[in-house]
C-alpha cells in the first residue's frame, strides 16, 4: 500500500497468506494466485491500508469486495484447471475475476452496474489480466452466447438457484454460489452437473449482498 513502509507491506502480505493457510486453504495454485493478485489495486483508495485484512470492504454502487478467505475458499471449491472456461456473476471491483484468471484459460464476468463493469474492465486491462472479459448485463441471465462453461461462480446471494445459469453449465461442470434469503441465513453451495442430474453440497455459512435481477438503470 502506498502509505506504508515496504517492510510493513511485506509483513502484512505474509500474514495475509498465513491466515488463508490457517483457515484451511491448502491448494497451492489458489494460494499462489492470491499471492500474485495485488488486492490493494481493487479496493477504494481510502481502504488501501486495510486491503489485506480478512474482511469484506465497501466499493462503489453499494457493493463489496469479499474477504480474502471467502474468495480463496470459493476459488478452491471450483477445482479449476488451466483449460477451464469460467463464468463469474458479479464482477464488482474485478478482484475475484483476477484471481480466477491466474487459474483458468478464460473468464467471462458479468456485472449489472455499468460503473463497476467499466472500472473493472479498465483495471483488469491495466494490470494485464487479458483473459478476462467483463460484460454489463443481468447476472441472472448469465452470458449464454459464450456457454457452456466448465465452472460458474456467483458472488452475490441468490434466494433460489437460477436455472438459466444451470443451463449454461457444461457436463461435469461445477457451480459455486451463496444461497439463502436476503438478510437471512446464507450458505455457499456447490452444484455438480452430470448426465444423471445435479448433485448439491452445502458448504460454509456466509453473508453476501443480494443477487438482483436486471441491469441497473443507473450507476
Amino acid at each position: 500500500m502506498p502509505n506504508q513502509p515496504r517492510d510493513a507491506q511485506a509483513e502484512e502480505h505474509m500474514e495475509f497468506l498465513l491466515t488463508l493457510r490457517r483457515r484451511g486453504i491448502g491448494d497451492q495454485a489458489v494460494l499462489r494466485a492470491m499471492d500474485e493478485v495485488p488486492r490493494g489495486q481493487f479496493v477504494e483508495p481510502e481502504f488501501a491500508e486495510r486491503a489485506y485484512a480478512d474482511h469484506a470492504l465497501p466499493i462503489e454502487c453499494g457493493q463489496t469486495i469479499s474477504q480474502p478467505y471467502v474468495v480463496a475458499y470459493m476459488t478452491e471449491q471450483l477445482a479449476l484447471r488451466p483449460h477451464h472456461r469460467v463464468l463469474e456473476v458479479g464482477t464488482g471491483s474485478g478482484y475475484q475475476a483476477a484471481v480466477l484468471s491466474r487459474l483458468a484459460r478464460e473468464v467471462v464476468s458479468i456485472e449489472r452496474y455499468r460503473t463497476l463493469a467499466e472500472q473493472a474492465r479498465v483495471r483488469l486491462r491495466a494490470l494485464g489480466y487479458d483473459n478476462v472479459e467483463v460484460v454489463t448485463g443481468d447476472g441472472f441471465a448469465g452470458v449464454p452466447g459464450k456457454a457452456p462453461y466448465d465452472r460458474i461462480i456467483v458472488t452475490a446471494a441468490a434466494e433460489q438457484v437460477p436455472q438459466t445459469l444451470i443451463d449454461q453449465l457444461g457436463d461435469d461442470g461445477v457451480m459455486i454460489l451463496p444461497l439463502g434469503p436476503h438478510g437471512g441465513s446464507q450458505h455457499i453451495i456447490k452444484l455438480t452437473k452430470s448426465q444423471t442430474g445435479i448433485a448439491r453440497e452445502n458448504l460454509i455459512a456466509v453473508r453476501f449482498v443480494p443477487l438482483l435481477p436486471g441491469q441497473a438503470q443507473e450507476l
